[in-house]
């Protein structure tokens, strides 16, 4: 079961997005795997204290991304697999390492200047 005690709502995001998100990230982070189930809609949106709708939005687009495979009145269980993970895993890294590097730019830094915090951050 996809265990959601570490999810915590943060402003300026909409949930539905960070639901996608903690998904992907248990997935790269290897937290889950190929087959395991998620909580109902209703339990996780009791568990969370949000609107069942919002989980329902979270889980249609998880979907439509083939991330998870839903049978009507049954489970809905993760569908993974190596190529699957790896493009989910491309995806987090860029997306990420493209708000910095736009944050960077917006507040002036150079590209020498954040390879440099990078490199000292990394250590």
């Amino acid at each position: 079961m996809v265990s959601f005690e570490q999810f915590t709502i943060e402003d300026g995001t909409p949930i539905y997005l960070q639901i996608i998100r903690y998904v992907k990230q248990s997935i790269v982070a290897g937290r889950v795997q190929d087959g395991d189930e998620m909580p109902s809609r209703r339990v996780l949106s009791a568990l969370l204290g949000i609107n069942p709708m919002t989980v329902q939005k979270a889980y249609r687009l998880l979907e439509e991304e083939a991330i998870i495979e839903s049978r009507s009145g049954a489970k809905s269980y993760l569908v993974l697999d190596d190529t699957k993970v790896r493009a989910i895993r491309d995806e987090l890294l860029e997306n990420d390492a493209r708000a910095a590097v736009n944050a960077w730019k917006r507040m002036g830094v150079s590209k020498e200047e954040a390879i440099s915090l990078i490199d000292k951050l990394w250590e």
